[in-house]
């Protein structure tokens, strides 16, 4: 009965009713488009970054990460195998074998990563054939190497010559050799493909004198699964004193916290958002507290309880509140879906900046129901808070001045 009183009482004065719910609409529809994007852009700026190199998660031998040395190299197979056997969400392990060495071309010479993979695993999770500009890619039993397009460049070396390593091996051995470059690899990331140079694992592990082993073990998940949680149940399965798994969060900090800070600022703008829309509503709920003053001193006259009127009161104002919600809802749904099924592509400097970094130049949003849910929780918040005026001056309400009034 107060639920059916309620809501005839917001439509007595439908035009202050259609201007709170279009203020709410609008509100709604600007954090959701707002939150979207946000978070769109940056979910993809993070699989970009992921995919390009580091995996998901990594498995080292433990101190491999502080360190960054051939000797915390460890037996890998074995952990491989206890992967792919025990964790169903991990669609790929990448072993790799990486170390710095000293690459030389005639008189040039240039310090770069050299990273010893299987050809295929790593195409999987990184898609390195696909970034190969002229040549061809590495097979399993290839004693070539492929690099990156901005080495090629400093060395003045072309395809098919010859490029000269030499490094320090797996306990302090002599590591030297020399490879036919069978391709070069367009990185887009101008500090890549400066210094990358990839090897067969198994010629990997015979030029730093370290057979049978590898520094890293990259994985890839099934991304229609909770990666976090895919993550945890790695942790949870080789967290011991051998092996360290480190997340994608952990080995590139400065990205998180630079996510971290714009998501700062984009909470900070739609709190202003609210705030402005709060004003708004609180004026619509103050003028209606003024207009039914004498309706409310008639009610509480012939007997209504006082909380019984203002139950209804708030329920007013809570209908109000999820009108606009669900109006602003309907509104953004569609612009969000359409923007995350063609997301908007950068031209220009910009799209130049993004491709440096190795990053598709596009926005996307991103389609989560949780956005639409928390707008319509954040309004009925504000409008349940607001609700405490009308409730205070119900509850001190003199009917015999009311009804002067």
């Amino acid at each position: 009965m107060l639920f059916k009183l309620a809501w005839r009482n917001i439509w007595r004065n439908k035009r202050r009713t259609l201007i709170t719910a279009a203020s709410i609409l609008f509100a709604v529809f600007s954090a959701s488009v707002m939150s979207s994007f946000q978070k769109g852009a940056w979910d993809h700026m993070v699989n970009n970054v992921v995919n390009f190199y580091f995996g998901y998660a990594q498995v080292h031998q433990n101190g491999y990460w502080e360190e960054q040395t051939l000797d915390k190299a460890f037996d890998y197979k074995t952990a491989q195998q206890d992967i792919k056997n025990k964790l169903a969400d991990v669609q790929n392990v990448v072993p790799r074998i990486e170390s710095f060495a000293l690459a030389s071309y005639k008189n040039k010479t240039a310090g770069c990563l050299v990273v010893g993979t299987q050809p295929e695993l790593e195409h999987e999770l990184t898609k390195l054939k696909e970034r190969i500009s002229e040549g061809t890619y590495l097979t399993e039993n290839d004693q070539a190497a492929i690099i990156g397009e901005g080495l090629a460049e400093n060395l003045k070396i072309a395809l098919n010559d010859t490029i000269v390593l030499i490094s320090q091996g797996y306990r302090g051995v002599n590591a030297a050799a020399k490879y036919p470059v069978k391709a070069l690899l367009d990185f887009g990331s101008p500090q890549l493909s400066k210094q990358m140079i990839y090897l067969p694992i198994k010629e990997a592990q015979q030029f730093y004198g370290a057979e049978g082993l590898a520094t890293t073990l990259a994985l890839q998940f099934d991304e229609s699964k909770d990666v976090e949680e895919s993550i945890q149940k790695v942790k949870a399965n080789f967290h011991n004193e051998e092996y360290e798994v480190l997340d994608y969060k952990e080995m590139l900090p400065e990205l998180m916290e630079a996510r971290e800070l714009d998501t700062a600022g984009a909470r900070l703008m739609m709190f202003i958002l609210y705030i402005i829309i709060t004003f708004g509503i609180f004026g619509t709920i103050l003028m209606m507290t003024k207009e039914r003053t004498y309706e409310f001193g008639v009610l509480v006259s012939i007997g209504m309880s006082r909380w019984q009127l203002a139950l209804t009161v708030w329920l007013e104002i809570v209908l109000l509140g999820i009108v606009g919600a669900i109006a602003g809802i309907i509104v953004s749904f569609p612009v969000i879906y359409y923007l995350h099924t063609n997301p908007i592509e950068m031209t220009g400097e910009m799209a130049e900046v993004y491709q440096k970094f190795g990053v598709e130049p596009i926005l996307p949003s991103v389609l989560e129901y949780g956005i639409f849910i928390k707008q319509a929780f954040v309004v009925f918040l504000v409008t349940t808070v607001l609700a405490v005026y009308p409730f205070f001056k119900i509850w001190n309400l003199k009917p015999v001045q009311a009804m002067r009034a």
